[in-house]
């Protein structure tokens, strides 16, 4: 491997890291560190094609993870002798609408947008600390999930609201729309597509991209608005805080981490495991959330088509939308007429790999693209270094 990235995605109890060759997008080496801070704890490393090396123990805090990533590549191999190491951050603001090298400015940013993604930039900026400590001389670079989105116009990102509030709409899923937006125009043999991608995850959005530029996105100021989501309500009344510190006393916090934590799949059918909604095929309420899932992604593909005015393609990519053929099934029922179709055996077949599911000469492609948010970071990561 010629010029190894290290990327680092810390989430809350987590951190996935992989070590790639952008060149290549060969991995060395990939791992998952789970349920940090809970009683028992994961490592599962991986190097190359050989099998996963399993470590179950308590880590405490972030800290304790990194420290046993770093003995498991020290034991299972390959070196690691990064060039550069490669974060992700959800949550740039208006200030950063490209990769940057972390310096003491950088992160001051970072911790002041921590209020626009409570959940994600405090732990995103944690994984950079430890990193620092760890890599001294090596690069860090930080990408933004909001750094897609850059290019929304004003009457997207606008909110109808008073403007001494200062707030508008970011977008996030911008590493994997940014990629698949890049792999569904290879696909399709053309430089600019008008494509809606449906990023279908625990957290789930759809971006109107028009010629490879985000022109619509359903998340808002935080991960919070659009799409029903695992734990997300995603869209509702802005009212409802109110009503709610009316009837029921409670305070914006506590309204604000229900939406987040308690909401979406979760709240509707007790579970936000998708796989676990789908299997209770019998359960009324297991039935509601599935069609009130999959009628909100219908509503913003038409309303995405409307605005782009020619959809060259829909995309569903992440865990659900990589995975599910029903929910894909489901999303697009009753399009036909907008040329929307799918091919039943294309969408039923079992395929971890890029392909079309729509019949031969549909007017508008639905493609599968599996994202690759690390290797879309290790992409940034080493041009901005190679650059610098």
């Amino acid at each position: 491997m010629s010029a190894p990235v290290l990327v680092l995605n810390t989430g809350s109890s987590s951190i996935k890291y992989e070590l790639i060759d952008p060149g290549t997008r060969a991995r060395s080496a990939r791992g998952l560190v789970e349920r940090i801070g809970q009683e028992r704890g994961r490592l599962t490393h991986r190097a190359g094609d050989g099998p996963p090396h399993v470590r179950e123990q308590p880590f405490p805090d972030h800290g304790e993870g990194l420290a046993a990533v770093l003995a498991a590549f020290s034991s299972a191999g390959p070196e690691l002798d990064p060039v550069a190491v490669g974060h992700r951050v959800v949550h740039g603001g208006t200030r950063f609408g490209d990769a940057v090298l972390v310096d003491d400015e950088v992160i001051a940013a970072i911790e002041e947008l921590a209020p626009l993604a409570p959940l994600h930039n405090p732990v995103n900026l944690s994984g950079i600390r430890l990193a620092q400590k760890v890599f001294p001389e090596v690069p860090q670079v930080a990408v933004f999930d909001t750094a897609f989105h850059r290019t929304l116009p004003p009457e997207a990102y606008t909110y109808a609201v008073p403007r001494e509030w200062g707030v508008r709409r970011f977008g996030f899923h911008g590493t994997s729309c940014a990629y698949v937006s890049r792999r569904a125009a290879a696909l399709l043999g053309r430089d600019d597509p008008n494509l809606i991608v449906l990023h279908l995850g625990n957290g789930a959005s759809a971006t109107a991209v028009e010629g490879g530029r985000s022109v619509d996105t359903s998340m808002g100021l935080t991960p919070l608005e659009g799409l029903v989501m695992g734990t997300r309500s995603g869209d509702v009344d802005p009212a409802l805080a109110g009503y709610l510190a009316r009837a029921e006393g409670l305070d914006a916090e506590q309204v604000e981490h229900a939406l987040s934590h308690r909401g979406g799949l979760l709240a509707l059918a007790g579970s936000s495991d998708m796989r676990e909604v789908r299997a209770r095929s019998g359960d009324e309420d297991a039935l509601l959330a599935l069609a009130v899932y999959t009628r909100r992604i219908r509503k913003y593909v038409g309303a995405y088509y409307a605005l782009l005015g020619r959809v060259d393609a829909v995309v569903f990519t992440g865990g659900v939308g990589e995975n599910d053929p029903a929910t894909r099934a489901e999303s697009l029922t009753g399009l036909t007429r907008l040329g929307i179709t799918l091919d039943p055996a294309r969408n039923e077949a079992a395929a971890h790999e890029e392909r079309a599911i729509s019949p031969d000469g549909a007017d508008v492609a639905v493609l599968v693209i599996p994202t690759d948010e690390e290797g879309e970071i290790a992409r940034q990561t080493l041009a901005l270094v190679t650059a610098s």
